[in-house]
C-alpha cells in the first residue's frame, strides 16, 4: 500500500473515531427548567430542583441512556439561553405555540393543559368578559395564561403580569388582585397549600388545546429522541407513576 493510501486510511480511522466520540458527547444533555412553578418545577429545602418536569426529565434521560444535567433558568431568559447554547433542551411546562415554533423546535407533548380563574372563596367572580369588567386580574408573564388574559380580556380588565407564578399568588393573597388566570394544574396544587386555603377555581375551565412539549434548538435531532422516549415511558408505565405522584387524575 502506498504512503498516500496509508495516510488516507489513517484519516478515515481518525474521522470515524472522532465521529464516534461526537455521538458519545451528544449523549451528555444539559436541560433547563425554571425552578419556580410548583408542582412542575421548584427548588426544595436542600436547594435541589424537584417536581413533575424534573422527574419526567430524569425518566426520559434514563430511557435514552443519556447523561443529563438539569439546571435552573429564569423564565424570561429561558428560550434565549437555549438558543445561546447554555443548555440543550427546556423541560419547564412550556406550551407549544406558533410564535415559539418560529425560533425553537418541540418534541411531542408530555402533558396537556387547561386554564382556569382563581379567586377568593368569599368573592363572587363572574368569569365572562362582562362579569370581569373593571377588575384587576393577574397572570404570569410570557405564558399562555398571560397571553390569553391580554388577548381576550385585556380590553375590559386591568391586567397585571408577574415574572413568576409565586409572585402572582402573593398579590392574590394580599388582596391586590381580584382574581388570577392560571394554568389549572399548578393552581390546583397551590389551592391545597395553607396559603391557598381561602381560594378556589371560578367558572369553567378554558380549554385552548394547549399541549406542553420539550423545546430544543431548530433542527436538533434531540427533538425526535425525546419524542420517542416520551412514547416509551407512557407505554411502560413510568409516566403514570410520575403523574400519580402529583395528581389524582391523568394530565397526559
Amino acid at each position: 500500500m502506498s504512503i498516500r493510501k496509508l495516510i488516507a486510511a489513517g484519516c478515515v480511522v481518525v474521522g470515524t473515531l472522532l465521529s464516534a466520540q461526537s455521538v458519545m458527547a451528544g449523549d451528555k444533555i444539559r436541560i433547563a427548567t425554571e425552578g419556580a412553578y410548583a408542582p412542575f418545577n421548584m427548588v426544595d429545602a436542600n436547594g435541589e430542583l424537584v417536581g413533575f418536569d424534573v422527574d419526567i426529565a430524569r425518566a426520559l434521560c434514563e430511557e435514552m441512556k443519556a447523561d443529563c444535567e438539569i439546571v435552573a433558568q429564569d423564565w424570561d431568559g429561558i428560550i434565549p439561553g437555549l438558543r445561546a447554547r447554555k443548555y440543550d433542551a427546556i423541560i419547564a411546562s412550556m406550551s407549544i405555540t406558533e410564535e415559539r415554533l418560529r425560533v425553537v423546535d418541540f418534541s411531542e407533548k408530555y402533558y396537556s393543559n387547561v386554564l382556569a380563574f382563581v379567586a377568593a372563596k368569599d368573592k363572587s367572580l363572574e368569569t365572562s368578559k362582562e362579569g370581569l369588567k373593571g377588575l384587576t386580574i393577574g397572570a404570569q408573564r410570557a405564558t399562555i395564561a398571560g397571553q390569553q388574559l391580554e388577548d381576550v380580556y385585556g380590553d375590559v380588565v386591568n391586567v397585571k403580569l408577574y415574572d413568576t407564578q409565586d409572585n402572582a399568588y402573593l398579590d392574590l393573597t394580599a388582596g391586590r388582585l381580584d382574581g388570577l388566570l392560571s394554568d389549572k394544574f399548578p393552581a390546583y396544587d397551590w389551592l391545597r397549600t395553607e396559603e391557598g386555603q381561602g381560594f378556589e377555581f371560578k367558572g369553567a375551565d378554558i380549554d385552548i388545546n394547549d399541549e406542553i412539549g420539550i423545546a430544543v434548538r431548530k433542527g436538533d435531532k434531540l427533538k425526535d429522541k425525546f419524542s420517542t422516549a416520551i412514547k416509551a415511558i407512557v407505554e411502560n408505565g413510568t409516566y403514570e407513576k410520575i403523574n400519580a405522584k402529583y395528581f389524582p387524575f391523568s394530565i397526559y
